[in-house]
């Protein structure tokens, strides 16, 4: 399968680029920076540590998508809605890994669905998916009277808070007990703010050091707490899911998919 990289000069574009180049059934078909770049021009292997394979990252995103059967996008919202415009008018596969991402950027993701094959997740990970399920089944199981909160840890440089995959982690926890996100979510504790209120789903952000990413889900009851967690140690296991999700999204008809249905655990 011939995908496209985009954002390939960044760390993680760089080890999709690795990650793509070493996994039998893939190869790189173009890699995309933005224009203005410093890199445009530059080897993608070079780049990625793995040699010189050929190939230049290019801005032309209509040129590097005409000849591949797939783009993996951990990018930005902005152009990750840019992105699946192009991917649904060239009919490629489009696996969005961007986090971030608001209402009208999926909606976008949405629309282009109907015409070709998108897998979008704030989290490409096996082991985050699978958490999600746990969560939604915990959550439902439990009850009410149990207090949520999602706790996150990344390096110093992320930019988004709550990360994508806390986010979905609270969604899991919100559809577990039938209840929408929005209405329940605390993001932000600060000053006297008075008792707990029942129901509510708490996140807590912190940043700092090198750390790939950490999140833990607890259900914190009278007398007794249960902690779900997933801590991720290298970045090659989002780029190993992203590829595939990739390869199963190939054979699929048009639609808007996530991990749960790559990994075929939606049910949990």
């Amino acid at each position: 399968m011939r995908l496209v990289v985009v954002g390939a000069a960044g760390r993680m574009g760089r080890m999709l680029v690795k990650t793509v180049h070493e996994t039998p059934g893939t190869a790189l078909a173009a890699a995309v920076e933005r224009e203005g770049s410093p890199f445009i021009g530059k080897d993608a292997g070079d780049l990625a540590g793995t040699g010189n394979l050929g190939i230049p990252v290019t801005n032309d995103v209509a040129a590097a998508f005409a000849e591949a059967d797939g783009v993996i996008d951990f990018t930005a919202p902005a152009a990750t809605a840019a992105f699946a415009r192009a991917a649904a008018a060239a009919g490629i596969v489009h696996v969005v890994g961007t986090t971030g991402l608001t209402d009208s950027d999926l909606a976008v993701l949405a629309e282009a669905g109907r015409t070709t094959r998108i897998v979008q997740s704030g989290n490409m990970s096996l082991g985050v998916n699978l958490l999600t399920a746990l969560v939604r089944r915990v959550a439902a199981t439990l009850g009410p009277e149990f207090d949520i909160e999602v706790l996150e840890m990344h390096h110093r440089m992320k930019v988004d808070a709550p990360s994508g995959t806390a986010l979905m982690l609270g969604e899991a926890a919100a559809e577990g007990r039938a209840v929408g996100l929005r209405e329940h979510a605390v993001r932000v504790r600060d000053g006297h703010t008075g008792a707990r209120r029942a129901g509510d789903i708490g996140f807590a952000t912190l940043r700092g050091g090198s750390v790939i990413g950490e999140h833990t889900v607890v259900f914190a009851g009278d007398g007794e707490r249960i902690e779900l967690t997933h801590k991720a140690d290298d970045r090659a296991l989002f780029a190993r899911g992203a590829l595939r999700a990739a390869l199963w999204a190939r054979e699929r008809p048009a639609g808007l998919y996530t991990m749960s249905d790559v990994l075929g655990i939606a049910a949990l």
